[in-house]
């Protein structure tokens, strides 16, 4: 029983788990396509707050759920010619929420906990 309720579980966790891509470009033209917005997350190698974010935050269900309406896309801080793609960062993680325009509708700077980022999206919903 608990062998089945095991394999249900991680079942259920990779059809929530969020697709993350790794090209701003790519991530635009799909944006384009299928009219949706963008969540460009910018982390830093080293970044500890990144990685809590990410295995935090990013792995919630209800998370999950609401980032399904956009393409989420990871940059590195430390790749020149995708961060030349993007607005100045002060800081990892930021986060920008962008038009398949590339313009901003908001940006966030620092780590959010699951409802700290549940009211940014609810921010970002309104604009």
């Amino acid at each position: 029983m608990i062998k089945i309720m095991t394999v249900v579980l991680l079942f259920s966790a990779s059809l929530l788990a969020l697709d993350w891509a790794k090209d701003l470009d790519n991530a635009l033209t799909i944006a384009k396509k299928e009219h949706k917005n963008i969540m460009v997350m910018v982390e830093g190698k080293y970044c500890s707050w990144c990685k809590k974010m990410k295995n935090r935050t990013f792995t919630d269900e209800s998370i999950e759920k609401r980032l399904k309406k956009f393409i989420v896309v990871k940059v590195m801080r430390e790749d020149s010619s995708a961060m030349a793609k993007l607005p100045s960062v002060d800081g990892v993680p930021t986060i920008f929420f962008m038009r398949a325009s590339k313009a901003v509708i908001w940006e966030v700077l620092g780590y959010q906990n699951v409802t700290d980022f549940n009211t940014t999206l609810n921010d970002v919903a309104k604009k």
